[in-house]
């Protein structure tokens, strides 16, 4: 019995948006045209490829890195993609999901990302 295919990729793509006047960035703004359009373009892509089956976009609020939105992440990997453009994410989804290798020079830099941190050491 064929169903549907478990993704072999999750791709998070942060939707927030701050209201008019608040000096917090955020990854959806008034004041930026494209990001508007980013969500829309990443599903039509993978959508125009044939490989919306195995690549689930998934819209999400804050993702915690608005300085450097918008932004996206990559599971498996816990790849955050940042300063996305349609033009970044056409070649995301080339080299990193239909390619297999990370898009270095659009990656978070570890400075404002780094190592995860375990859970179970924050539990008090």
């Amino acid at each position: 019995m064929m169903g549907i295919p478990q993704p072999a990729y999750y791709i998070f793509k942060c939707q927030q948006s701050a209201p008019p006047g608040m000096p917090k960035p955020s990854c959806v703004s008034q004041n930026n045209p494209e990001s508007q359009q980013l969500m829309q373009h990443l599903s039509q892509q993978l959508m125009m490829k044939g490989i919306i089956a195995t690549v689930q976009p998934i819209q999400t609020s804050c993702l915690n890195r608005c300085q450097q939105g918008p932004v996206m992440l990559v599971e498996p990997g816990h790849t955050m993609y940042v300063g996305l453009t349609k033009e970044k994410i056409d070649r995301i989804i080339e080299e990193h999901i239909l390619g297999g290798k990370v898009v270095d020079e659009y990656v978070i830099d570890e400075s404002v990302w780094g190592e995860p941190i375990d859970p179970a050491s924050m539990v008090r």
